[in-house]
């Protein structure tokens, strides 16, 4: 991994605030002036923390869950609160309480909920990958992967 995929934050803690950095006028959500808010789970505090700080020094706003059951109940919060919704979802595979795909399949099945999913996995086998796609994740990186990789995903999805 590079050092930007590894640099780590501890000056505040994402979980309590939820808010990123000033945005640019290009980052924001389409036709709302507000800014892009990611949700991003990943069991690996390194990994996590890394890619959280990259996407806010991007300028999008990112919310950061370390399990499946976090992942959750920061979605149903979201779908809750119309007016602060997440605009993506950065999931890992494999985590504690419930994995990432466990966490697509019920959004989806419980709210029909269109919010884009890129997974992330360590186990990037091909049949991870076909359920991945199957359940509606928009795109799957395999980790390791670069940081402009995921941004150059990032906005093909938001696109």
């Amino acid at each position: 991994m590079s050092a930007e995929e590894v640099a780590i934050t501890t000056a505040h803690d994402p979980l309590l605030e939820g808010r990123g950095r000033d945005m640019p006028d290009d980052m924001d959500e389409p036709g709302t002036g507000s800014p892009v808010r990611v949700l991003l789970a990943d069991d690996d505090r390194d990994t996590r923390e890394a890619v959280a700080e990259a996407l806010r020094s991007d300028g999008y706003e990112v919310i950061e869950a370390n399990n499946g059951w976090e992942l959750l109940q920061y979605l149903a919060a979201s779908e809750d609160s119309a007016p602060m919704p997440v605009n993506l979802v950065i999931s890992d595979v494999r985590m504690p309480g419930k994995s990432g795909l466990e966490v697509i399949a019920g959004f989806r099945w419980a709210t029909g909920g269109s919010t884009p999913f890129i997974v992330i996995t360590g186990f990037g086998d091909s049949q991870t990958h076909a359920e991945a796609r199957r359940l509606g994740a928009a795109a799957v990186l395999s980790k390791p992967f670069e940081l402009d990789q995921l941004r150059t995903v990032m906005a093909d999805v938001l696109a």
